[in-house]
C-alpha cells in the first residue's frame, strides 16, 4: 500500500495536484482542504495518500495530513452511499476538526449544506461514524483519534462567525484560511480577527 508520496509539486488545481518523483508524474485527487495548503509549484510537498485498485483504474487520493487521509477512509468504507467522489467533496467543503464535531453532535443539518449529501446520507454519516471515532489518541483497528485533543481554537473560531451571521462552510473556510495566513498556536480570537480582516 503506498501511504504517502514526496515529491516536487508540478501543478495542483483545487481537487488535483501532478507530483513528480524520480521522473514519474503522480496525479493526486485532492480536498480543497489540502489544496489550500499546497506550497507553490516547483517546490517539495508531502501528501499522505490512499491508492483504490479498480478494476479499470487505480487512483490515488491525497492529503495534507494522516489524520484527514483516515478519516476519508473511514468514511469510503463504513458508511454506505459515500464513495470516493462524495467523501472528497464532503472533505473539501469542511475541514477535519468541523466534519467530526458536526458527527459527534449529530448535527445533520451542517453536513447535509454539503452539496451532494443530502439529509439521508448525512444521518448515515452520524450513525455509522459517531461510534468510530474514538475518544482516545491512538488510532484502534477502524477508531479515529479525537479532533477533542487538538486545540480548540479552530472549532471556537467557526462558531463565532456563524453567530455573527456567516454560514458553516464560509465560515470554515475563512477561518482555514486564516490559520494558514498566522501559522500554529494561533489563538481563536486572531482567528476571528484574521477572518474579519
Amino acid at each position: 500500500m503506498i501511504t504517502s508520496i514526496q515529491g516536487v509539486l508540478v501543478a495542483a488545481t483545487p481537487l488535483h495536484a501532478v507530483i513528480e518523483l524520480n521522473g514519474l508524474g503522480y496525479a493526486v485527487n485532492i480536498p480543497v482542504t489540502t489544496a489550500e495548503k499546497l506550497p507553490q509549484p516547483g517546490a517539495t510537498v508531502k501528501l499522505h495518500t490512499l491508492v483504490i485498485y479498480r478494476e479499470d483504474s487505480q487512483t490515488m487520493y491525497g492529503f495534507a495530513t494522516p489524520a484527514d487521509r483516515d478519516f476519508f477512509q473511514l468514511m469510503i468504507d463504513h458508511v454506505s452511499g459515500v464513495g470516493p467522489k462524495s467523501a472528497l467533496g464532503i472533505m473539501s467543503r469542511l475541514s477535519l476538526p468541523l466534519l467530526e464535531g458536526a458527527i459527534r453532535a449529530g448535527d445533520t443539518g451542517t453536513l447535509a449544506k454539503t452539496p451532494g449529501i443530502g439529509k439521508k446520507t448525512a444521518e448515515r454519516l452520524v450513525v455509522e461514524l459517531k461510534a468510530k471515532l474514538g475518544a482516545g489518541a491512538l488510532a484502534v483497528e477502524g477508531t479515529l483519534p479525537s479532533a477533542a485533543a487538538e486545540p480548540s481554537q479552530h472549532r471556537d473560531a467557526v462558531s463565532a462567525l456563524i453567530a455573527l451571521g456567516f454560514k458553516t462552510q464560509d465560515a470554515d473556510q475563512a477561518v482555514r484560511r486564516s490559520a494558514l495566513a498566522l501559522g500554529p498556536g494561533a489563538t481563536a480570537e486572531q482567528l476571528i480577527k484574521k477572518s474579519l480582516g
